[in-house]
Formats: structure tokens, sequence, C-alpha cells
């Protein structure tokens, strides 16, 4: 079950001055879709996470918005993509990145089994720092969805290299001893794993 207390739905938005075109143009997709208990039928209500929701309200994009109806209705697509663009950048700003405290040797099987179950290669040698850090940000994988309703032309390459960076961070500073792997993945030196 959702705890609605951290979500705001669509309704919820409209009363905080939302447009459905603002909706659209800077929050994107929903951050889930739940059952509404309000009907019968149990229809499906769109939630959006209250921190994502604030953190775009307090982007200068959102007054400029509200202030004119709704991003679509400035100069069409391009504001709205830019706006969108602006506004993910300030949720990956905002939003706290919460990374998984293990113990070592827990924080080691894991990366293990992560290693096996991707088809890592060469000689069993443990849980390296390098397959640590797969494992840690496969881990972290959920905060990709900030990045939805980003596209080539709006900025996406941008707000990947925001997120890697500070996912990456947050891993260096949990654990520091993986901090040399993670400031080689910020350079680009770090596959996807």
């Amino acid at each position: 079950m959702t705890d609605r207390t951290t979500f705001v739905s669509l309704e919820g938005l409209r009363s905080r001055g939302w447009t459905d075109g603002m909706v659209r143009d800077l929050l994107g997709q929903p951050d889930v879709q739940g059952r509404s208990p309000r009907q019968a039928a149990g229809a499906l209500v769109r939630l959006y996470l209250l921190a994502r929701v604030e953190a775009v309200e307090r982007a200068r994009e959102f007054r400029v918005c509200a202030r004119a109806g709704g991003a679509a209705g400035l100069a069409g697509a391009r504001v709205a993509a830019e706006g969108r663009r602006r506004a993910v950048l300030a949720t990956l700003r905002a939003e706290p990145i919460r990374v998984p405290i293990l113990p070592p040797a827990e924080l080691e099987r894991r990366a293990v089994r992560y290693r096996r179950e991707v088809g890592g290669a060469g000689a069993d040698d443990g849980g390296t720092a390098r397959w640590q850090v797969g494992y840690l940000r496969n881990a972290l994988r959920s905060y990709d969805r900030l990045l939805d309703g980003l596209f080539a032309a709006s900025g996406r390459a941008e707000a990947e290299r925001l997120l890697r960076h500070r996912v990456y961070a947050a891993i260096a500073q949990a654990y520091p001893w993986l901090a040399e792997e993670c400031r080689r993945r910020m350079d680009g030196g770090g596959g996807g794993r």
C-alpha cells in the first residue's frame, strides 16, 4: 500500500495551483499509480512524490509557468522542454541520495552475487571495489526515474551526468574505501556496472 502522506494526487496538485499542462511539462510521468479509495471501481490515480513536487515549486520555471497559465502557453514545446529540463535538474539537486549501509563483509557477498548475476568475467576475485560500486549503483537505480520526461534534445545527457555524479559521490561518502572507484566512474571511466 502506498503511503499517501508523501504523495500528491493530480487533484492535490490542482489545489496547489498546478494546471494539467504544468503537471505534464514540469513533472512528467507520475511516480506511482494507485487505486482511488473514493471510487467504487477503484479507478487509477496518478501520484507524485511530494518532495519532487516541492522541489519543482521552488524552481523559477514553476513561478513563470504559474503566472503565464502553464508552460505550453508561453512559447510552445521548446519552452516546455526547457522548463522540464530545469525542473528535473532542480529535483536532481534537491533529492537526497540514500545509500544502503552494509557491513563490509555483507557488501562483498552481495557484490560477488551481483557479479555472477550480470555475468562478470574473470577470476572469482571476491567483491572488489569495482563490483561493490556496481552493486551499489544498481541498488540505487530507482533514482533513474527522476529522468523521466527528458529526451536528448531537452538536456537528458546533462541530467544523467548530474545524477551519476550525485550517486557516486553519495556512495563514496558512505563507503570511503570505494571513493577512488567512484571518482573513476564520475570521470567517465566506469561502465554501466
